[in-house]
């Protein structure tokens, strides 16, 4: 009988891009070319509203958002842009501020040089920057001002914006073919090319190729994933991964989740933003927050300790594991903006929080540290597991307190800084 085959996880491929620096002072952002996939978000407030602005982006930054896109549209939003930047760096939050441009973005950036300057860089979509002749004469004035200031472009094509003008000249070239393709294919050809071509184009202006990142958005998890493939197989600039109206709640949670991640896994994508529309009230932040998490799961980032929960069943009548986990999920976040920087490597914590005795045991050793509760009919006694062993048993009212502590405890025990003993 033939030897079974080790059974080995296959890590997400690695495909090796140009790579861009996205600065603000002294502060990079490395985009490609082997750096981690980073992860972006975009504001929501009206841009001309700079103090408004500026307390979402420090929100979306201190979640974990690692680049933030602003809108800019009216002359209004331009000039406030210096001042975002201003009081950004009073609050010390560091991270770059991307501008988005549809239209009139020739004529904010080369009549307001104090927001051209402030932004670290430069959205275009070249569906939208002008019809006809000017197309490119307005497309080449936006890349003259990023090459003024030294700031790098992200060529973005929307499905929902594309260049009619290209899409009508594939169109006309399909229907030569002797076997015309399905419409669709057609679609994707022109998202592709419009994105690659004006790559070509601010190259041939002199922009360096590594200040040009690209993405190819789409609304559909199977059109996303047929086009980024066909453009990462064309070219090598760092791409931007998205899955633009993903929608609201699990459905947008869920599409982006599964889009991404085929796409992560195959090596395609240094940038990534999940585009959710966030229900009544719901903190922007929301958005980061899943892309972290679907970077967290693919292994490729660690951003916050990582809880193994148990779902729940029949043995699971208390509601105590439920809430522990909730509360130590929501204490670990809430701990990490300090904790980054106190207690290095802490995010690639694993705790885990069961709720009976059939795998709480034996989860419980997998992690870092970890808590079996009793389920319905068992002793009232919850061993706790540190690095794989038992170390003690919690009892009583006040596990899910003790068991904090103790979580507490651990972290500072194993991830604390040592300081240096004076010199005498």
């Amino acid at each position: 009988m033939q030897d079974n085959i080790p059974i080995q996880v296959v890590a997400p491929t690695t495909r090796r891009t140009r790579q861009t620096r996205v600065v603000w002072g002294t502060h990079v952002v490395t985009v490609g070319g082997g750096a981690p996939v980073r992860v972006q978000s975009m504001t929501n407030t009206d841009t001309a509203d700079a103090i408004g602005t500026a307390i979402q982006v420090k929100e979306l930054a201190v979640a974990g958002s690692e680049v933030v896109r602003i809108t800019v549209n009216t002359p209004e939003a331009a000039q406030a842009v210096p001042y975002i930047r201003e009081q950004l760096d009073r609050m010390g939050i560091v991270v770059p501020l991307v501008g988005d441009f549809h239209y009139n973005g020739h004529r904010l950036l080369t009549d307001f040089p104090a927001c051209a300057q402030a932004l670290s860089k430069y959205r275009i979509n070249p569906g939208n920057v002008g019809k006809g002749d000017k197309h490119d004469r307005q497309f080449g004035q936006m890349i003259e001002v990023a090459m003024r200031w030294s700031k790098p472009v992200r060529i973005g094509v929307n499905w929902g914006s594309l260049d009619q003008d290209l899409l009508a000249s594939l169109m006309d070239e399909n229907s030569r073919r002797a076997q015309p393709w399905d419409s669709r294919p057609v679609m994707y050809e022109a998202v592709v090319r419009s994105a690659i071509n004006s790559a070509r184009l601010a190259e041939s202006m002199g922009m360096d190729g590594n200040q040009i990142i690209l993405s190819c958005k789409m609304s559909g998890v199977q059109d996303l994933v047929a086009v980024y493939r066909a453009l990462a197989a064309r070219c090598d600039y760092a791409l931007h991964l998205g899955l633009t109206e993903a929608g609201m709640g699990t459905k947008g949670t869920v599409a982006s989740a599964a889009a991404l991640s085929i796409l992560l896994q195959e090596g395609i994508g240094d940038t990534i933003r999940v585009s959710l529309t966030p229900a009544p009230n719901e903190a922007r932040t929301q958005e980061v927050l899943i892309a972290t998490e679907i970077l967290q799961a693919l292994g490729l980032r660690s951003f916050v300790p990582s809880v193994t929960a148990c779902p729940g069943c029949g043995r699971t009548t208390s509601t105590t594991f439920q809430e522990l986990t909730q509360q130590i999920d929501t204490f670990l976040r809430d701990q990490m903006p300090v904790w980054r920087k106190k207690y290095p490597g802490v995010e690639k914590l694993k705790v885990a929080v069961m709720g009976c005795i059939v795998n709480g045991p034996g989860e419980s050793k997998h992690a870092d540290i970890g808590i079996s509760l009793p389920g319905t009919g068992e002793a009232p006694a919850a061993p706790v597991f540190i690095d794989g062993e038992k170390r003690m048993t919690l009892r009583g009212d006040t596990i899910a307190r003790d068991f904090q502590e103790v979580v507490e405890r651990y972290i500072d025990t194993r991830f604390a800084v040592p300081t240096e003993a004076p010199n005498r």
